[in-house]
């Protein structure tokens, strides 16, 4: 069966591709989920326009995004937190503390856009990837340092 994508699948493909899969798969897991369309020549223009415009529309919101990476390049946060001896915090920094840091030096950001591998648990200083788009990341330096 050949279907559209209306979501990246992973494995399958990316928003908008059209995919040959077995009929029970689309028919039990992607049509009822939402995650395709059945392909059909009115569907394929749909989703052709669609494309189109989301293209625009992503580049508008990629040079909004690059004029805010632009001005936060230099952004360095600093946190205050407890801690114990061996300079080990008695918690942990996390992206919840970094968004607020950096929101409050007036760059609004959600802590989804953080780039955390693992919390911090050390003092120290450290560069904290902030993701603003998909392909635009920005880099923070975060100092963590005692109370």
């Amino acid at each position: 069966m050949e279907i559209i994508l209306t979501t990246t699948v992973e494995g399958l493909g990316k928003r908008g591709d059209v995919v040959k899969v077995k009929d029970g798969y689309a028919r039990n897991y992607l049509l009822p989920r939402k995650l395709a369309l059945p392909a059909s020549a009115s569907m394929k223009n749909v989703m052709t326009q669609e494309n189109k415009q989301r293209v625009v529309r992503d580049e508008k919101v990629k040079r909004t995004v690059l004029e805010q990476a632009a001005k936060m390049k230099d952004i360095s946060v600093t946190i205050v937190v407890q801690a114990g001896d061996e300079d080990k915090l008695y918690g942990s920094v996390g992206e919840y503390d970094i968004a607020r840091a950096v929101t409050e030096q007036g760059f609004p950001v959600d802590h989804n856009m953080v780039v955390l591998e693992e919390h911090i648990k050390l003092l120290g200083v450290y560069t904290v990837p902030i993701r603003l788009h998909r392909e635009v990341e920005v880099p923070v330096k975060v100092w963590v340092v005692k109370e």
